[in-house]
């Protein structure tokens, strides 16, 4: 028997480990055909997996290292090659002159340019992967790119006040138990002016739509809103707002990072400040309204601070010497109805639309069709319908009170009993066909 080899791999040892059941049943008398088919029944450890092994592949190893030991159970190495040992040269050619040409061509495009141009039998059964692992060795580039060319990723700085506002919340944990809050963030662009701040428990569309019309309220309309990839700006209610208003809504992505490296730098800025020591902190209440004047204190503290990419000055200090003049909302009824939404709901035979995973009575003659519910985002739990040229709201269906009024009454004595119907016109003519042949006195009549 051949030496051992030096550093055998792990695959050899435990092929080796294999062929050592082997033998060691055979010592204890097993015939070699029942101790292959008893090792191949069972599973092997190979690192942290179990791993069967056929009976075929157990007879191919057993006489390979009796005649040459544990260096015939090693993996044979591959030769490495520059290029592709099945691939036609001229084609290998054609592969790195079209490459420079054209970086941007797929695989399966080149093999056809190939076949038209004559580096290629038009025939010749070429696999795209082959082609693809060829191109990996002589170097050539073939990852895509994945940036749109027709996406605007330029950098941008607006330079006056509400021309943008940035909107983000940031996750956090207050008080001694741990509690998880976020914090919605609306700040402005161009002074770096956070202009709100509201606390809860987790992202939520309605949270957004509320603080959104705070600052209508106090600060009046923007231009654009940038906000990134968070669950509540995904809503389709918020975008449909914005919409409404005619405000410009800019979602960002990885390739469109301006806006959101502005927010990160706040966020950083407010880990520093605060955020890190409401963690585990027993002096903090983590109750929403506890947080949202502690945050809206730190809020005012941070405008009047000097702030780097505004020059030395502060937050507060450019937003109010910013000379574009603000924009106030109309009146409160426009703002409300900015905020109103509308959706098509099917009424039940029980004249209920469902919504929010709630049950909503709608007045009655509308069984079986299709309406148009009208949402008030500004108003918890508010659906109305349009009636007479008016919003009339809609109430919860109060499933207790429906249980018992006028369902499943006890009879009582004073009930009245219901009246007789009517003659019908079959019995009417019945009585006049059938009529009493006596007269009103009882006798009979001769006529």
């Amino acid at each position: 028997m051949a030496d051992s080899i030096q550093n055998p791999s792990p695959e050899a040892l435990f092929r080796f480990l294999i062929v050592s059941a082997v033998r060691a049943l055979e010592l204890q008398g097993y015939r070699r055909s029942d101790a292959v088919r008893d090792v191949a029944a069972r599973a092997h450890p190979l690192g942290m997996v179990l791993k069967r092994v056929s009976e075929r592949t157990i007879w191919r190893w057993l006489p390979a290292y009796e005649q040459d030991g544990l260096a015939s159970l090693q993996r044979a190495p591959r030769q490495r090659v520059a290029d592709s040992t099945v691939l036609p040269e001229d084609f290998l050619d054609y592969l790195r002159d079209e490459r420079k040409k054209d970086r941007d061509a797929s695989i399966p495009e080149l093999i056809r340019r190939a076949r038209l141009a004559g580096a290629l039998h038009p025939r010749a059964a070429i696999d795209r992967t082959t082609v693809w692992r060829a191109m990996r060795r002589m170097g050539l580039e073939t990852r895509r790119r994945k940036v749109p060319k027709e996406q605007d990723t330029r950098r941008f700085a607006y330079t006056e006040r509400m021309q943008m506002l940035l909107a983000d919340f940031k996750h956090f944990r207050a008080g001694a138990d741990r509690y998880k809050r976020v914090a919605l963030y609306l700040i402005d662009d161009a002074t770096r002016y956070a202009l709100l701040v509201k606390v809860a428990t987790s992202e939520q569309a309605e949270v957004l739509l509320l603080a959104w019309a705070a600052i209508l309220r106090q600060f009046g309309l923007m231009d654009a809103i940038y906000w990134d990839n968070g669950s509540a700006f995904k809503a389709n209610d918020v975008i449909e707002v914005a919409g409404q208003l005619d405000v410009a809504a800019i979602r960002g992505t990885p390739g469109y990072a301006q806006g959101h490296g502005k927010i990160e730098r706040f966020n950083q800025s407010l880990k520093a400040r605060i955020v890190r020591s409401l963690d585990r902190a027993e002096h903090v209440d983590p109750d929403l309204g506890a947080l949202d004047l502690l945050l809206d204190h730190d809020r005012e503290l941070y405008n009047h601070l000097p702030h780097e990419s505004l020059d030395g000055d502060t937050p507060h200090a450019r937003f109010v010497g910013s000379q574009r003049p603000l924009r106030p909302i109309e009146s409160e009824d426009w703002l409300a109805d900015k905020f109103t939404i509308s959706i098509k709901r099917r009424v039940s035979n029980d004249h209920v639309v469902r919504h929010g995973g709630k049950h909503w009575e709608v007045p009655r003659g509308h069984v079986g069709e299709k309406i148009r519910v009208y949402r008030r985002l500004l108003e918890a739990d508010a659906l109305y319908v349009a009636h007479s040229d008016r919003l009339v709201r809609l109430h919860l269906v109060d499933l207790a009170f429906n249980a018992t009024s006028g369902r499943a009454k006890p009879p009582t004595a004073q009930s009245q009993p219901e009246q007789a119907p009517a003659k019908s016109a079959s019995v009417l003519d019945f009585e006049r066909t059938y009529a009493s042949m006596l007269g009103p006195d009882g006798g009979f009549d001769d006529d």
